[in-house]
C-alpha cells in the first residue's frame, strides 16, 4: 500500500478520496487553486499545496505542476478523482515516467476510449451494440452537418474527447445546427483541449443504464451491478439510483456480459463504467454510450447496496493488490439512491449561480443516510468550477424506504447563500411518475412545469416564523447594541414600534411570484399580534443561541431552523425547506433584466462570443452574447426587439453579475418588432448550452 497519496482534485471526491486513505494509513496531499485556498478538502489534508491561479486550465488541468508536487512532497501515487485529469492520458503516461503511480487504467485504455471513433470500433469488434454515430475527418461544418442529415436527427453533438456532458449538444433540426456546432467546438476547446466533435444519433425517451466494473492486474474482472441514471437536465445526472428496476432478467445480464466484453477488449484495468442507452420497452434493446475510465460520481449507490468501498478498491489494485473478492461473492441489498445538492436556480433553467456559503446545516450521518459534502461555512462558490456542493445518499430495505429517507434528509438542509436546488430535487422524488418508476431520460423536460418551485405563497405558518425570527434577530443586535452603548437604556435601542397610547404596528413585505405578501405585525409586550394572509394569529416566541426559533402560534407549536443572506430567508421546518425573500427598497434585483432595454448579466463569468454590434437590429429571442462560467455557456437572448445601441463589452472581458452588458433601444412598428407597450415586463432568455452529465 502506498505511503503518501497526492489527490489531485477538489470538492466532495477530494475530500472522499482524502478520508479513505487516512483510514487505510495513509499520508495525504491536497493541491488547491487560488479560489480553493480554503476549501474542506486543504483543510482535511495532511499537506496541502498551492498549484496556481483559479481558472482550471491555470491549476487542476496543469499536469506539469501538479507533478512537481508530488516530487516535492515525494508521494507515492496520485489519484485524479474525476473530472479534470482524470481521463487525461498524456497525464498517467507523466505518471508512469516518474515512477509515480495514477490510479486508473493504463494510459493505452484511458486514449482508446477517449477517442470516440476507435472506441466504437472496438466495441463493435467486441460484439457490444452501438448507436449510428460519424466523427467526419474533415472537421468542417458542411462535413458534420451532412453526417448528422445522414444520421436523421435528433442528433447529439458530442466532444471526440473526454466526458461530463462537457461541449455536448442537442440538435433536433438542420436550423439549430451550425450553432450548436460551433458552441460544442468552444466549450470543448476550452474545457478538454481538443475540439473534435462526433455526431451521433439521439434515441428518444430511453433509460441511461450504466454498469459498474473492476478489474486487477492478474486479469480478474468483476461486475458490481447496475445503476439507473435517467433522471438529468441538461444531459447531467442529478438523481441516480441503484438497482434500475423494470429490467427483464435477460437483459440485465446482458448488460453485465456487454460491460465485462468492452473491459476486456481494451485491457481495462481498476474501475470503469460501462454506459448504455436502453430502449423504454417491454422488450428493450440496449446500445453502448461511453466507457468512463475512472470513478463516477454516483458510485456511493453502489457502495451502499453491496457493502463495497470503491475508493479503497481503487487504491488496493493500483498498489498491487488483487481484487477483494470475486464475483461470486459478490451480492446486493436493498436499494439506494443518491441526490445531487448544486449552487443553481431550477426555475431559471437551472443556471449554476455564485456565492458565499453563509450557513450550512446538513442532517446527521446515520444507518441508510450518508453524505459525501465537498464545501463547509465560509466557503465561495465561484464561477470557475462545477457548482455541485454535496450528495446526499439514501439506502432501505426497498426502494419506497429510500426514497422516504432521502426527502426527509433533503428537508433537514439548510444552506444559506447561493440558491440551490433542494427544493428542486424532494418535488422529483415525489412526483407520482418517479414513484411509480414511470421515468426515462426525458423525464425532467416532460415533468418541469411541475417540478419547478410552484407559486402558491408561503402558508401562514412559514410566513409568521420568517416574521418572528426577524424581529427576535433585530431584537437580539438592539440588545448587543445597548450593552455596548455608554446609554444602554436610551429609547434609541428600543425595536418594538412603540407608540403613544396605542399598540406599535409594523408592516413586513415579502416577494411572491408577481405580487407582495404583507404581514402587519402588533407589539403586544411579551407577545404579538400578525396580520397574515389567512387572518389574524396571536404569537409568542423564543430565538434559541443556536438560530432555531421555538414559537407558539395560537394553540399550535412550531419551530424552525432560519438563515438569512440579504434579502433572502431559508426556513427549515418540519422536515421541509422554504426560501423567502425580503421585499425591501434596498434588495437586490433578482430579475435579468431591469426594464425592457438593458441587458443584465445573469451571473459573473467571461465573454466568449459578442455576435452584435452598434447599430444592429435585433428581434426577440435573438442570441446577443456568449458568457462562459462554471464549465458552461449561456447564451444571452434579446429579451426583445429592437436596435442595439450600446455594447459595453467584447470578447474576453470578465464581468461581474447585473452588470449591464448592453442597451436596445425598442422599436415601436408593430410589424417588424414587437411594441413597447405590448408588454409590462420582460426578461432575458438565457439558453443553455446543452452539455451530457458530469459522469
Amino acid at each position: 500500500m502506498f505511503k503518501k497519496l497526492l489527490i489531485a482534485n477538489r470538492g466532495e471526491i477530494a475530500c472522499r478520496v482524502i478520508r479513505t486513505a487516512r483510514r487505510l494509513g495513509m499520508s495525504t496531499v491536497a493541491v488547491y487553486s487560488d479560489a480553493d485556498q480554503d476549501a474542506l478538502h486543504t483543510r482535511l489534508a495532511d499537506h496541502a499545496f498551492r498549484i496556481g491561479p483559479a481558472p482550471a486550465r491555470e491549476s487542476y488541468l496543469d499536469g506539469a505542476a501538479i507533478l512537481r508536487i508530488a516530487r516535492q512532497s515525494e508521494t507515492d501515487a496520485i489519484h485524479p478523482g474525476y473530472g479534470f485529469l482524470a481521463e487525461d492520458a498524456r497525464f498517467a503516461r507523466a505518471c508512469a515516467r516518474q515512477s509515480i503511480v495514477f490510479i486508473g487504467p493504463p494510459p493505452g485504455a484511458i486514449r482508446l476510449m477517449g477517442e470516440k471513433t476507435a472506441a466504437l470500433q472496438r466495441m463493435r469488434e467486441a460484439e457490444v451494440p452501438t448507436l449510428p454515430g460519424s466523427i467526419p475527418t474533415e472537421q468542417s461544418d458542411s462535413a458534420l452537418r451532412a453526417a448528422a442529415v445522414r444520421i436523421g436527427y435528433p442528433v447529439l453533438i458530442k466532444p471526440c474527447r473526454g466526458g461530463g456532458g462537457k461541449g455536448m449538444r442537442l440538435v433536433r433540426d438542420d436550423a439549430e445546427f451550425l450553432a450548436a456546432a460551433a458552441a460544442a467546438r468552444r466549450e470543448a476547446g476550452a474545457a478538454l483541449g481538443n475540439d473534435t466533435l462526433l455526431v451521433e444519433k439521439y434515441l428518444e425517451g430511453a433509460r441511461h443504464i450504466e454498469v459498474q466494473i473492476f478489474t486487477d492486474r492478474a486479469g480478474n474482472a468483476v461486475h458490481l451491478f447496475e445503476r439507473d441514471c435517467s433522471i438529468q437536465r441538461r444531459q447531467q445526472k442529478v438523481i441516480e439510483e441503484c438497482p434500475a428496476l423494470g429490467l427483464p432478467a435477460a437483459v440485465r445480464e446482458a448488460l453485465y456480459a456487454a460491460a465485462l466484453r468492452a473491459s476486456s477488449a481494451i485491457e481495462y484495468l481498476g474501475a470503469g463504467t460501462v454506459e448504455f442507452l436502453v430502449e423504454d420497452r417491454k422488450q428493450p434493446k440496449f446500445y453502448f454510450l461511453e466507457m468512463n475510465t475512472r470513478l463516477q460520481v454516483e458510485h456511493p449507490v453502489t457502495e451502499q447496496v453491496t457493502g463495497q468501498d470503491l475508493v479503497e478498491w481503487q487504491l488496493r489494485v493500483a498498489s498491487g493488490e488483487p481484487l477483494p473478492c470475486p464475483q461470486s461473492a459478490l451480492s446486493r441489498t436493498g436499494h439506494a439512491i443518491e441526490a445531487r445538492v448544486y449552487a443553481e436556480t431550477p426555475e431559471r433553467g437551472f443556471l449554476p449561480v455564485i456565492g458565499r456559503i453563509r450557513a450550512l446545516e446538513l442532517p446527521e450521518e446515520e444507518p441508510g443516510l450518508r453524505i459525501d459534502a465537498g464545501v463547509s461555512v465560509g466557503e465561495e462558490i465561484s464561477i470557475h468550477y462545477d457548482p455541485l456542493l454535496l450528495k446526499i445518499i439514501a439506502s432501505g430495505a426497498d426502494r419506497g424506504q429510500a426514497i422516504a429517507r432521502l426527502v426527509r434528509a433533503l428537508g433537514d438542509c439548510t444552506i444559506a447563500g447561493p440558491p440551490t436546488n433542494l427544493g428542486f430535487l424532494t418535488r422529483v422524488l415525489s412526483h407520482p411518475a418517479y414513484l411509480a418508476q414511470r421515468f426515462n431520460t426525458s423525464f425532467i423536460p416532460e415533468h418541469l412545469s411541475a417540478l419547478l418551485t410552484d407559486s402558491k405563497q408561503p402558508s401562514d405558518e412559514i410566513l409568521a416564523l420568517s416574521v418572528l425570527y426577524l424581529l427576535l434577530t433585530r431584537d437580539r443586535a438592539a440588545e448587543q447594541c445597548a450593552r455596548r452603548s455608554s446609554d444602554p437604556h436610551s429609547p434609541w435601542h428600543t425595536r418594538s414600534a412603540w407608540r403613544l397610547n396605542t399598540f406599535g404596528r409594523e408592516q413586513l413585505a415579502f416577494a411572491g411570484d408577481g405580487e407582495t405578501v404583507h404581514v402587519v405585525v402588533e407589539h403586544r409586550g411579551d407577545r404579538y399580534r400578525l396580520v397574515l394572509p389567512g387572518g389574524t394569529r396571536e404569537a409568542r416566541a423564543r430565538l434559541e443561541l443556536d438560530g432555531t426559533i421555538v414559537a407558539r402560534i395560537d394553540d399550535h407549536n412550531l419551530s424552525a431552523r432560519i438563515a438569512r443572506d440579504a434579502d433572502r430567508l431559508t426556513v427549515r421546518c418540519a422536515g421541509a425547506c422554504h426560501e423567502l425573500h425580503l421585499a425591501t427598497p434596498l434588495a437586490r434585483p433578482r430579475a435579468l433584466t431591469l426594464g425592457r432595454s438593458r441587458v443584465i448579466a445573469p451571473m459573473p463569468g467571461k465573454i466568449l462570443v459578442r455576435n452584435v454590434q452598434n447599430g444592429d437590429m435585433v428581434r426577440e429571442g435573438d442570441p446577443l452574447l456568449v458568457l462562459e462560467a462554471m464549465k458552461m455557456e449561456h447564451t444571452i437572448s434579446a429579451p426583445s426587439g429592437g436596435k442595439v445601441v450600446d455594447v459595453k463589452f467584447k470578447p474576453g472581458d470578465v464581468v461581474e453579475a447585473d452588470v449591464e452588458l448592453l442597451v436596445l433601444e425598442s422599436q415601436s412598428s408593430p410589424a417588424s418588432f414587437e411594441s413597447s407597450s405590448s408588454r409590462s415586463s420582460s426578461k432575458t432568455s438565457v439558453s443553455h448550452a446543452r452539455r451530457r452529465r458530469r459522469s
